[in-house]
């Protein structure tokens, strides 16, 4: 498993291949250092659920990317993580649109870390809010 910091720095400057995921649900890593990390997504019907509003996995799945990276950008050489636990609240529905997720890891132990998300529409206004407890392991 490579250093999680170095892999998301190369993420950023474009030397690597983004993730699988990033490319299936359309997220694109805009930024993620000192425990902060912005995700932003173009939702489309794609997106949509049977009502034709943008799935809650799809905020899940945002929400968790920006965490994630906000995390791994803290994580040292031979340190790896799991989500362990994900609550999110529902806002206000979109249809379609810009969705920016914003991230910063709130409190980083020796085996767990607490992060933050705010997920905003294009006009700033927020849509979904989540938080995770992640357990930090070793490679080794």
């Amino acid at each position: 498993m490579p250093n999680l910091k170095n892999y998301i720095d190369t993420w950023l400057t474009g030397d690597i291949q983004p993730p699988p995921i990033a490319g299936l649900i359309g997220f694109e890593l805009l930024s993620a250092a000192d425990g902060r990390s912005q995700v932003q997504l173009v939702a489309t019907q794609q997106h949509h659920n049977p009502m034709g509003t943008v799935h809650g996995g799809i905020y899940c799945d945002l929400a968790d990317a920006a965490m994630g990276t906000a995390l791994a950008s803290l994580m040292e050489a031979g340190e790896i993580f799991s989500t362990a636990a994900l609550n999110i609240h529902f806002i206000s529905p979109v249809r379609k649109g810009q969705l920016t997720a914003k991230a910063q890891v709130i409190q980083r132990g020796g085996t767990i870390a607490h992060v933050e998300c705010d997920i905003h529409d294009e006009k700033g206004d927020l849509i979904a809010k989540a938080w995770s407890t992640c357990r930090i392991s070793s490679t080794a």
